[in-house]
């Protein structure tokens, strides 16, 4: 069996605020959404489950702008500031 140390390997969560697009009904729409994860992949992968998941939409209807990592207190979202310690 083998055994692994996590010891150096500190995984530490960031909060990335990311910025687009998505078509609905013809239509464009803005959006601006906090999300905390390990990394900018992560972040992508849950915004873009978040809005398939609320606005039924495929990925290739939204259009990512900006991904950048922020500090917890410049977060807009409560439970993102909740969960950071904030």
């Amino acid at each position: 069996m083998k055994h692994y140390s996590l010891e150096g390997d500190v995984m530490t969560t960031k909060i990335f605020r990311v910025k687009g697009t998505f078509r609905q009904n013809r239509k464009d729409h803005n959006f601006t959404i906090d999300v905390r994860a390990l990394n900018a992949a992560t972040a992508l992968h849950r915004v873009f489950s978040n809005l398939g998941s609320r606005h039924k939409l495929k990925q290739r209807s939204i259009k990512i702008k900006e991904v950048k990592e922020i500090p917890p207190e410049e977060s807009k979202s409560l439970l993102v500031k909740q969960l950071s310690g904030e």
